[in-house]
């Protein structure tokens, strides 16, 4: 099948005005004057300006809209419809209009299908050869699998219940009742929900179970369960090898399951299981976060396939527990509180309520039994003020003299509200001071700063020390002895797989010709930019300081000078005295002083507009992210924050690192690929390409009234690739499709308006290169496997369609490569404290590839650790390419995207995941803090339960063009 239809070819005709496709670019030979003007090398203080813009061509006649269908149905099978550039500015004309000689209706296009057939994952194109060869360990076991028959059933359990734990509490008393009877011997595996796996038939085709359980939950009662265990199908083994063996293209996921299921079965039976992971005690004593938290040890496991077979990738995992304590020292811990006699304030209350919602408690009140229970809420009154209607005398009686008269307790805390259990129509009353928090509780919640820096203090472990803790797992499992292993005829190779590796060169980076050096070849990740400056220096006539810290001004004063002079001496063209003198901003009223400065502006400074305000941030945190949004989103304010602990000390490391981030949010380049100048980068410069980076931001553990946020950027500027505009908007909580990427609507002026993300930075592109992209490169970020072909179906969906919007028949080559972080290989020297092998931290060199062994069995992706470790075990970013109409190579992807990881503007190292994707990233945080204070005010009462409610998405206040003309984010 044809990938691009029948429909007038890759770019159309041009009729809609998107480009004058006329000209030829030009090479672009790096600047030989002092001034950073264009290619020719222009002198002056001016940074090198971009080709001059060239505006859409005007249509002679009004051009028609037809509207792209906006419905979930919608597919890539059905015809594209397009929408003319003329759309933003011209009203729709009816189709069902007679013959006229203004309107223009265009050929629809015929896209191709939205089917898993015409969108199918590439195959490998080959494994590459650009590097140095060496060889690592990876983390992953080899998984040798017998030829056994593995059978699948469903199972059903009445009365349902959502805990894994009790379901298996079930079934493992239904397998020690009937093992040896009806179950014919066989030793099940099951997955706590719905699925049970034999090593062969059962005797039965279906049968029903009736099993007694006592519960220690509720009272010690007997609680009875029907089981019902149903032959659904064979786990088909003949055509997982086949796969394994490139010889099959879709992937057997149920037989994986079943054989993933077995290998956690015993793990399960013995430790805290949470999603992948394994904690338990017994992995090494437990970490205090402060807070009424601790850190657990334990490991993941996961089985996948690979190209060397079955592989069971095994990692040293840590994660957040609640402490199994008394609830009152908890609550007295988590809130730094020491008197418990004084009523919780509201906000306290607030907090509390989020900590405690789902917690599950034991009360120990009763000396004859002890009943478990799980936290809804808490009371929005003291307990004091506290009373429920009591059965017996007809009366009400308070919580405080219930506890007296039944159980003899004298409550100390009375000031304190209580937990909330049981349903909302029957609430059970529950004192803090007689519950005991239940060991092994994940605790779900936003980890405070100080307590993210505890756990990765616990658990940072160099190279050499992690690999041997993961082997320490792997034998203290003894997979060998395991009885659900023995019985599927799994054997588990106990040592970890040797891979062959490849060490990619790092790219020439090019700086100004009036640096005493011109260009810098990266060493291990790292190169010094003493001696050059910026390829594109910014301009900065117009700027003032605000100062929210109690830091004098005097240090003010200094720290903004050397700051000045550090930026003109990196190559900036910075005006040493600022625009107005340093403000003392007041932190108790800070939208407020910051609109004074924006007025002050307006009226003493030329053109009314600062180029930059330099921020002192207040002595405390949680400033930060309202300061980002009155400037960003209210006044247009391109500012810089910095700590007063690093105003008060002369720090040239500081001082350059910042005049870095100052450069690009004012429009200047810090460094370019030198291989980009001579267009000698092979899919990125010998055809106009865009780079785009997508990211999803989800909401806080625990939050569920805010938005999730999806941030894109493009690069703007080509062959260079540095400059990255960026768009962000709101969307339905916890969705990790993008839902802003494409999208038409009804305008009551301009009729039917096609909008959306990649419209708009596809757009932004034209109008600053004055060209329009012949090619399409798309780094996403934070997709799991598991959404692949949802996001490859919907996503490319969109963007298409917001091609053909921009010109008819234009539909540029797109190559989408999926880039994770959130995995769990880890790649290891084979000789740990090998100089030629391994950086100072111990980790594998940057530019380590690998695309063999542990890689997909058939399809294109590949592990790149793309930068030099700090502290612990670095960790490859993994790409999956899930389309690809431009045919890279193998060789040609991987090199493009270590060459990129090199030019992340905020720092002089190489980066471990690629930019696009990492500016993505940092766009998609700071929208988050445009609505921080909005979503404090609105937490649900703190005497009421959650319910389930369709959350309403709060729309992102704009940003401001100047800001958003300009790397704002980083």
């Amino acid at each position: 099948m044809s990938r691009r239809g029948g429909g007038g070819g890759r770019r159309g005709g041009g009729r809609a005005g998107y480009e004058d496709l006329s000209r030829e670019p030009q090479p672009v030979a790096p600047s030989h004057g002092r001034g950073r003007g264009h290619a020719g090398g222009q002198r002056g203080r001016g940074r090198q300006t971009p080709p001059a813009q060239v505006a859409p061509p005007t249509p002679s006649s009004s051009s028609s809209t037809v509207a792209a269908s906006s419905s979930a149905e919608s597919s890539l099978s059905r015809q594209v419809e397009h929408l003319s550039l003329a759309a933003e500015t011209k009203p729709s004309v009816p189709t069902q209009a007679g013959p006229s000689t203004s309107a223009i209706v265009p050929t629809p296009v015929q896209a191709p299908p939205r089917s898993s057939k015409a969108l199918s994952i590439p195959a490998r194109p080959g494994f590459g050869k650009v590097g140095r060869k060496c060889i690592v360990r990876a983390n992953h076991f080899l998984v040798e699998v017998a030829d056994k028959d593995v059978c699948h059933y469903d199972v059903v359990i009445a009365p349902e219940t959502p805990s894994r734990k009790i379901n298996r509490s079930v079934i493992a008393e239904l397998i020690k009742m009937h093992q040896h009877s009806y179950l014919g011997g066989r030793t099940p595996a099951y997955d706590g929900r719905k699925s049970l796996y034999t090593a062969g038939q059962l005797p039965f085709i279906s049968k029903e179970f009736v099993i007694k359980l006592v519960e220690t939950d509720q009272k010690g009662r007997e609680r009875e369960f029907k089981v019902t265990i149903k032959f659904a199908k064979k786990a088909d083994l003949h055509h997982l090898k086949q796969f394994l063996m490139g010889r099959q293209f879709d992937l057997p996921q149920d037989t994986i399951q079943a054989l993933d299921v077995v290998l956690r079965e015993s793990s399960c039976a013995q430790y805290t299981t949470v999603g992948r992971s394994f904690y338990s005690p017994h992995f090494g004593p437990s970490t205090d976060l402060t807070g009424g938290v601790e850190c657990w040890r334990g490991y993941y496991q996961s089985l996948r396939p690979s190209q060397m077979g079955l592989s069971l990738n095994i990692d040293i995992a840590a994660t957040s527990f609640y402490k199994g304590a008394p609830l009152i020292e908890f609550v007295a811990e988590y809130l730094n509180i020491q008197y418990t006699s004084r009523p919780l304030r509201d906000n306290d209350r607030k907090q509390l309520k989020k900590a405690l919602s789902g917690l599950r408690v034991e009360a120990i009140h009763n000396s004859e039994i002890r009943i478990r229970y799980k936290i809804n809420g808490i009371s929005s009154v003291p307990m004091d003020k506290l009373t429920f209607p009591d059965d017996a005398s007809g009366t009400s009686i308070s919580v405080v003299q219930y506890f007296r008269d039944k159980y003899g307790c004298n409550l100390k805390y009375t000031k304190w509200p209580c937990l909330l259990a049981g349903s909302s129509n029957k609430p059970k009353y529950l004192p803090m001071e007689v519950c005991q928090i239940i060991p092994g509780q994940k605790y779900a919640k936003k980890l405070t700063d100080k307590q993210v820096r505890n756990i990765l203090g616990a658990t940072c472990q160099r190279p050499q020390d992690r690999e041997a803790s993961i082997l320490q797992v792997v034998h203290k499992n003894s997979y060998g002895n395991d009885k659900f292993a023995r019985e599927f005829g799994l054997k588990i190779v106990d040592k970890m797989v040797s891979v062959d590796a490849r060490v990619l060169p790092p790219p020439k980076l090019k700086y100004h010709d009036s640096g005493e050096e011109k260009s810098v070849q990266p060493s291990v990740g790292q190169w010094n930019m003493m001696r050059m400056k910026m390829v594109d220096g910014g301009i900065v006539d117009n700027w003032a300081c605000v100062n929210f810290s109690r830091t004098q001004q005097r240090d003010v004063i200094k720290f903004c000078n050397d700051l000045a002079m550090m930026c003109n001496n990196k190559g900036m063209a910075f005006n040493t005295r600022p625009s107005l003198n340093p403000i003392e901003g007041d932190s108790n009223n800070l939208e407020v002083s910051l609109r004074n400065l924006h007025k002050l502006a307006s009226d003493r400074v030329p053109g009314g507009q600062l180029n930059l305000v330099i921020i002192i941030l207040p002595d405390i945190t949680g400033f930060y992210g309202r300061i980002k949004r009155v400037c960003e989103t209210e006044l247009g304010i391109v500012s810089q924050c910095c700590s007063p602990r690093n105003v008060a000390r002369y720090n040239m490391q500081y001082l350059e690192n910042v005049s870095l981030k100052i450069n690009v949010k004012v429009g200047g380049r810090n460094t370019v690929l030198e291989d980009a100048l001579y267009r000698r980068i092979p899919y990125l410069t010998d055809k106009i390409t865009i780079v785009f980076g997508a990211d999803v931001t989800h909401p806080a553990p625990g939050e569920d009234s805010s938005p999730s946020i999806a941030a894109v950027v493009a690069s703007m500027d080509w062959p260079q690739v540095t400059k990255y505009r960026g768009v962000v908007s709101a969307q339905t909580h916890r969705e990790e499709m993008i839902q802003n990427l494409y999208s038409v609507a009804e305008d009551p002026i301009k009729g039917t308006v096609a909008r959306g993300m990649i419209r708009e930075l596809m757009v932004a592109f034209y109008k600053t290169t004055g060209r329009k992209p012949d090619r399409i490169i798309f780094y996403r970020d934070g997709v799991s496997e598991g959404q692949f072909n949802h996001v490859l179906l919907n996503e490319m969906d969109k963007i298409r369609k917001a091609c053909v919007s921009l010109q008819e028949g234009y539909l540029p080559p797109v190559t989408f490569v999926v880039v994770q972080k959130r995995h769990h290989t880890r790649l290891f020297p084979e000789v740990h404290g090998s100089r030629s092998s391994t950086d100072k931290s111990g980790n594998i060199l940057p530019g380590t590839v690998v695309d063999t062994k542990i890689c997909h069995p058939t399809e294109f992706d590949f592990y790149l650790c793309s930068h030099a470790g700090i502290k612990g075990t670095s960790r490859p970013t993994h790409y999956h390419v899930l389309y690809d109409e431009n045919n890279f190579t193998a060789d040609a992807l991987q090199t493009l995207t270590n060459n990129l990881c090199y030019t992340y503007a905020r720092c002089t190292r190489s980066v471990s995941i690629v930019p696009p994707a990492y500016y993505a990233h940092l766009a998609a945080f700071r929208a988050r803090y445009y609505m921080e204070a909005d979503q404090s005010d609105k937490s649900s009462s703190v005497g009421d339960r959650s319910h389930e409610r369709p959350v309403e998405i709060q729309l992102l206040p704009d940003i401001k063009d100047n800001v958003k003309n300009v790397m704002f984010y980083c």
